[in-house]
């Protein structure tokens, strides 16, 4: 045994990533499983718990587990986790009080996942030293972090930067959610799918879509609408927070030349101080990192603690 370790958590809408690292952030090992949202919350979380606990005997063996740090879709709360439709029944899961539960007497901390990306991202990515800063994430759904202040605007319920629940248009004024087509319904890299899905093989996914769009006109008419849309939203956030640079993560940056050119153009068409807009330094795996970092935190305040404790009770 050389000393304590902290695992890392990050639970996304279609595969949830582990790592283990000591309390020095040294990383140790990693592996990532298959969310299967089909298959329900509960088989989800279960899965994931069994993958950490196998990663800990394989990477970490005999070594006590400190903390846990997680990053999760949604808003984590005491009870559940809110504006999380991606997994059935992940709302419903007290995600803090299972972890504990599982991990008995690590230290546990959790974060919404484009906020622990956007937290990497500022502290030493693209965005360090950048204020204010846009943090805007493609993956599997869509969320936007703003820097201010050298922080993650965190918001007053913690939803800031939830621009998947935006209106689309004029009409959606005053309709509930149920009563209209939220913007990450159209604007996400689950809609790109679903609307490429009639024309696609069995294993493309939307790095297929924009790569064939050049050459397949249904294709490139889902790809116009899909940055269409987006570039609007985007350009009208960008007027409100005037940042200094824009950084785009996630899982759709691997088609970087396609988004580029048509959010530049945009940009720099509308804003009046057009920012810089670049690739996230840490394009796929921010969420993971930023669960470490959490886990390291709460490892760090916790040996903190145990002395002031130690001489509170000496007096």
């Amino acid at each position: 045994m050389v000393g304590p370790v902290v695992l890392g958590i990050d639970f996304g809408g279609t595969k949830t990533a582990l790592a283990v690292a000591g309390v020095d952030g040294v990383r140790l090992g990693s592996v990532r499983v298959e969310t299967r949202a089909e298959e329900g919350a509960a088989a989800g979380f279960a899965r994931a718990v069994a993958a950490g606990r196998r990663l800990l005997g394989e990477a970490a063996p005999g070594r006590p587990l400190a903390a846990v740090g997680v990053a999760t879709i949604g808003i984590p709360g005491p009870e559940g986790v809110a504006l999380a439709p991606n997994i059935p029944g992940w709302s419903d899961l007290a995600l803090e009080r299972l972890l504990r539960q599982a991990f008995e007497g690590a230290e546990i901390r959790l974060a919404t996942d484009v906020k622990a990306a956007a937290r990497m991202e500022a502290e030493s990515g693209a965005l360090a030293g950048c204020d204010p800063a846009i943090y805007l994430n493609l993956g599997t759904g869509l969320a936007v972090c703003v820097i201010a202040g050298g922080a993650v605007l965190g918001g007053f319920n913690g939803a800031s930067g939830e621009i998947g629940y935006n209106l689309r248009e004029v009409a959606d004024v005053g309709r509930p959610l149920d009563a209209r087509v939220p913007l990450e319904d159209v604007v996400s890299g689950k809609a790109l799918l679903a609307e490429a899905a009639p024309y696609l093989s069995d294993g493309e996914g939307a790095g297929q879509v924009f790569a064939r769009a050049a050459d397949d006109p249904r294709l490139a008419r889902a790809v116009d609408g899909f940055l269409g849309e987006l570039s609007y939203h985007l350009v009208n956030l960008t007027i409100a927070i005037d940042p200094r640079r824009i950084a785009v993560g996630g899982g759709m940056v691997r088609s970087w030349p396609a988004l580029h050119g048509r959010l530049r153009q945009a940009l720099d068409a509308a804003v009046p101080y057009p920012p810089e807009l670049v690739p996230a330094a840490y394009p796929y795996d921010a969420p993971l990192l930023g669960a470490l970092a959490l886990g390291l935190e709460a490892a760090r305040e916790s040996r903190e603690n145990v002395p002031r404790a130690a001489q509170r009770s000496a007096h």
